[in-house]
């Protein structure tokens, strides 16, 4: 099976430019966790995950700032680019399933965006690969599916 017979075509991205409130905004508006970060061309240049957010949060720096500053306005004023990873780990649409199965588990990493010619035009996530195991054990009742893949 290829990447692109499973992976989600509708991708939410957002430019390395743009507040850490705005990929909080963006994440759960589409109910996401992992945004890839594009420049000015769309071409993938990082990206950012709920876990990047958190993390900031509770570096040091910021959290002493809890409670006197409101998490919106630490948030608003720090750009993506600041806490997005780089390189990124992504595959091509043509690549194989296993293959990027592989290249999650390896990198540690839940979601992979898929690149062609630089440009985003798909995410694979663990929570489509798990998916698609459930569906495919038939075996498999409807209250598995509703706790292995409930969210998104």
């Amino acid at each position: 099976m290829r990447v692109s017979e499973l992976m989600s075509r509708s991708v939410v991205t957002i430019e390395r430019s743009d507040s850490c409130h705005e990929a909080v905004a963006r994440m759960c508006r589409a109910r996401i966790r992992h945004l890839p970060v594009v420049d000015g061309t769309g071409r993938l240049v990082g990206i950012v995950t709920d876990r990047d957010l958190r993390h900031h949060l509770f570096s040091a720096g910021v959290f002493k700032a809890i409670g006197a500053t409101s998490v919106e306005t630490m948030l608003k004023a720090v750009p993506v680019s600041e806490i997005m990873s780089a390189p990124v780990v992504s595959v091509s649409p043509s690549d194989d399933l296993v293959e990027a199965a592989r290249l999650m588990l390896e990198d540690k990493v839940g979601s992979l965006p898929v690149v062609q010619g630089g440009h985003v035009v798909g995410m694979l996530t663990e929570t489509d690969m798990l998916r698609q195991i459930v569906k495919v054990d038939s075996c498999c009742c409807p209250d598995v599916e509703t706790i292995v893949v409930s969210y998104p």
